[in-house]
């Protein structure tokens, strides 16, 4: 039995279907049309001086004092240049969304998330990863501290926590706790290591170490 929507008009002989699959497609027709009128009408996109993209470009990025000339996508983030293009994999790619500190830099002095900013934005800057904190194949006094307190377990956050400490004592030289607390409450350790790595940081600095109450 037909549908209602099968029905024909007596006076010319469309069915109501018919005339709805007609309708559609004078609409879809009439929208392509104006699209393409409006395309036509649009003026061109010219590049302006300056302007980089959208396809590769080319960057140098200063990384622990040598100049490393890559060609990017825009969209590349600096953790993706420094590990796929670079090869300096200590810097880690664990959240990708700057919320565990596995990835940070030293950016001009500042500690930022290499996850969370593009390469190209990072040009014409000085940045020091965790291979940079050595100095002429001698570790620094917070890399020493934190083997001496076997400040990690799995060893996967280390490059970012070693990172944020140095920065830190960079900045602060004798920091009390609750500033190292704070400075690295950006990392996580998922093995729970925190009291290793502030006794560590405390000790780079010169200060007392912490007295876990669990292991005296």
């Amino acid at each position: 039995m037909p549908s209602p929507s099968d029905s024909i008009d007596p006076a010319n002989g469309v069915s109501r279907r018919s005339f709805m699959q007609t309708l559609g497609a004078s609409a879809a027709a009439a929208s392509i049309t104006s699209s393409a009128q409006a395309l036509e009408q649009r003026p061109s996109l010219k590049r302006e001086p300056g302007v980089e993209g959208p396809g590769p470009i080319d960057i140098v990025l200063d990384v622990n004092g040598q100049p490393r000339r890559l060609r990017v996508e825009p969209s590349t983030t600096l953790l993706e240049a420094l590990r796929l293009q670079i090869g300096l994999t200590g810097t880690k790619e664990i959240c990708d969304r700057g919320s565990c500190g596995g990835c940070c830099v030293i950016l001009d002095g500042k500690l930022v998330n290499a996850c969370m900013m593009f390469a190209a934005d990072a040009a014409g800057a000085k940045l020091t990863t965790v291979e940079g904190l050595a100095s002429g194949g001698a570790l620094q006094p917070v890399q020493e501290a934190f083997i001496r307190h076997d400040a990690l377990q799995c060893g996967y956050c280390t490059p970012g926590f070693l990172v944020a400490s140095a920065w830190l004592l960079k900045e602060t030289p004798k920091p009390s706790l609750d500033q190292i607390k704070k400075a690295l409450s950006g990392n996580i350790c998922r093995c729970g290591t925190y009291t290793n790595v502030f006794n560590a940081v405390l000790e780079a600095s010169g200060q007392p170490v912490l007295i876990d109450p669990i292991l005296s």
